[in-house]
């Protein structure tokens, strides 16, 4: 049984081969077709007739990766300055900072409030944060690629967020004699 299978698969597949023929019609226009037509040719196709398309090399990010570790790049946060003090009874404030020298590619910048990552990577280095409590924070800005690996960070900056008391402290009373 497998014999005749395979038998008949290899019949098959010499009859699979169909002839082609071309043609042109009284306009001029070219026809193929696998039907024998009046006036047509047989076209001879060869075995090891190919379509290749040759594609320009693809720029991943890798290849922007390597470029950024080659050079040293520097991120700075030029507000708030260092041991700046914030005032804000809502505890808004923005943050921002830049990348020296200047990268052409398209980069995210990250901001960390004390250790913490807040929000998604931006493009861009102006961030509003919002609701911050009061107290001694310190942040960081990390400049990194689109995938995510960081290139450069700034360096640490202590700020004290202020805010006026909620609650007012009750005045003394004079003592009565």
């Amino acid at each position: 049984m497998r014999a005749f299978t395979l038998i008949s698969l290899l019949l098959l597949s010499l009859f699979a081969q169909a002839t082609v023929y071309k043609w042109v019609d009284k306009d001029g226009k070219v026809h193929y077709s696998d039907e024998p037509h009046p006036n047509a040719e047989v076209v001879e196709l060869k075995e090891k007739t190919l379509n290749q398309i040759a594609l320009p090399p693809v720029k991943n990010d890798a290849d922007d990766s390597q470029v950024i570790q080659q050079i040293q790049y520097q991120v700075v946060i030029t507000s708030p300055t260092e041991e700046e003090t914030v005032r804000d009874n809502s505890g808004d404030f923005q943050v921002t900072a830049t990348v020296t020298p200047e990268i052409k590619s398209q980069y995210l910048m990250a901001l960390k409030l004390d250790g913490q990552t807040v929000g998604q990577p931006q493009v861009g280095g102006i961030f509003q944060l919002k609701n911050i409590d009061r107290g001694e924070h310190t942040i960081v800005v990390d400049a990194m690629t689109q995938n995510g690996k960081v290139f450069a960070s700034s360096s640490p900056r202590k700020i004290f967020l202020h805010q006026a008391a909620m609650n007012p402290v009750p005045k003394k009373q004079p003592k009565s004699n």
